[in-house]
């Protein structure tokens, strides 16, 4: 668990629901699959609460780099994530990120994306509220045309200089030229080995960028903890999308919710290790069956 995490005011509860020997403390009954029961309890929802993970996206067909598919080229997505690969080979860094953006903007938002904006869009017109907390860092909610989106891994779009920490939107594609056609996957392709002075740099002080993505290894910002923590306190009912449940601190927001009797419904492909402890669960592509269940 991070250290910026270990401030945040619900340490002591995501301690006990993350603790794999322990149970929640509550029980629940998990209704499946049961459209008429969920909507029945929907209708009453004036604060909700979007968290979604990788397998919404993977419906548009964003690579989630999970399992067998965990590799790009031959390199294991989730070594190539951390700061002290970037330091070792900048160079490999981009590369990789370059082809992430690359095929995050040539992608679109599908039926799933576009059934959370439309319902932010139809509850504000009642005085009603919708947030989304996501992992992913594809802005795919965005450019559906949710507003209240909080990131928590930060963003493919924007850059952190690693100099002065200048945050800064990006949406140049390539984002320099010389990686115009690099970062391709195919485990033949030659490591491109881009001079630093020939990577993104600062604008301000001439510093090497750095995707801003939350790296493993690294704290989630103390200022997103917050807002997510707010949002959290405040809603009266959740929906669990496309999230596996198992990267912490994220995987314990819906069981901390459901220990206060707040309503979870989970739209997954498969079973999570939260599904007992939730409401809802939802069999199925996120796509087909959320519209349906959320519809006016």
């Amino acid at each position: 668990m991070s250290a910026v995490f270990s401030k945040s005011p619900f340490l002591k509860v995501l301690i006990n629901v993350g603790s794999h020997d322990k149970k929640l403390l509550h029980t629940t009954m998990t209704f499946r699959n049961s459209m008429t029961k969920f909507r029945e309890e929907f209708t009453k929802a004036k604060h909700v609460l979007v968290i979604t993970g990788a397998g919404i996206s993977a419906e548009s067909g964003i690579p989630t780099f999970r399992g067998k598919g965990g590799y790009w080229r031959k390199y294991q997505a989730t070594g190539l994530a951390t700061p002290s690969a970037f330091y070792a080979n900048p160079s490999l860094v981009w590369e990789f990120y370059s082809y992430r953006r690359e095929v995050a903007q040539n992608k679109e938002p599908n039926r799933a994306h576009h059934a959370v904006a439309e319902l932010e869009k139809r509850f504000a017109a009642n005085g009603k509220k919708v947030i989304v907390i996501t992992q992913n860092i594809d802005r795919l909610h965005h450019r559906a045309g949710s507003k209240n989106v909080i990131e928590l891994h930060g963003s493919l779009y924007q850059t952190r200089c690693t100099e002065c920490e200048r945050i800064e939107e990006n949406w140049d594609s390539p984002i320099v030229p010389s990686l115009e056609g690099k970062g391709l996957p195919d485990r033949k392709t030659p490591d491109a080995s881009i001079p630093i002075s020939e990577l993104p740099k600062c604008k301000v002080c001439e510093g090497l960028l750095r995707p801003n993505v939350v790296w493993f290894g690294e704290s989630l910002r103390q200022d997103v903890l917050d807002k997510t923590w707010t949002a959290m306190s405040s809603c009266d009912f959740c929906l669990l999308i496309g999230t596996s449940s198992i990267v912490y601190p994220a995987a314990g927001f819906a069981p901390i919710l459901a220990t206060r009797g707040i309503p979870v419904a989970e739209f997954n492909l498969e079973d999570t290790p939260a599904t007992g402890d939730l409401r809802f669960h939802f069999k199925g592509k996120a796509g087909e069956t959320l519209p349906l269940a959320i519809a006016p």
